[in-house]
């Protein structure tokens, strides 16, 4: 199973150094050195991981190609993945990102939409999704809001709470309330 574990982000340092928006839950194993690293939407097919260490909160990472900070603004947004076949394939309730982007988002029969991404979060995931009229809606990817994910049939079933896909936009009367303006 080919599996995503991070998505290059910024440069640090002048060694080439970059950090990392984790995609796993085993950093520590992920990102040993010598591991290989295919890379999609980057300069390199491949990265090999020569040294990662801890920043706070963030993962800092050195690859043997990646040289310099000239080298590492590169390889900026590449996303990072591995070939596993240790993964448990009978995990029900375990997706990851590339399964769900492109799958049509359902209330009931009614197409709402469809995944574009995921978005990981210490306290719960947000599932991004782009709504018939085009615009950005973040969905929390809990049981109680998305209550069944069926990969084989290409969509996700929601059950959101009201207001989940017209709170915020310019034209809801309820959110031009809310600012003051009186909805007129």
């Amino acid at each position: 199973m080919r599996l995503q574990v991070a998505r290059i982000g910024k440069p640090h340092g002048i060694r080439g150094e970059v950090t990392v928006q984790l995609m796993t839950d085993d950093p520590g194993a992920r990102f040993e050195p010598g591991t290989v690293f295919d890379v999609e939407a980057g300069p390199l097919k491949a990265l090999t991981v020569e040294g990662a260490r801890w920043n706070k909160e963030i993962l800092l990472v050195a690859f043997e190609e990646v040289a310099d900070r000239n080298a590492a603004e590169t390889v900026r947004g590449a996303r990072l993945f591995i070939e596993t076949e240790d993964l448990e394939e009978d995990d029900d309730d375990t997706w990851y990102e590339h399964e769900l982007t492109g799958l049509a988002v359902r209330v009931g029969d009614t197409v709402v939409g469809k995944v574009t991404g995921l978005r990981t979060h210490a306290a719960q995931d947000l599932l991004i999704v782009e709504d018939t009229d085009g615009e950005e809606v973040l969905v929390p990817f809990v049981e109680a809001i998305v209550p069944e994910v069926d990969i084989a049939a290409g969509h996700i079933l929601l059950t959101p709470p009201a207001g989940l896909f017209t709170l915020n936009r310019p034209d809801d009367p309820d959110a031009a309330e809310a600012a003051g303006d009186g909805g007129s």
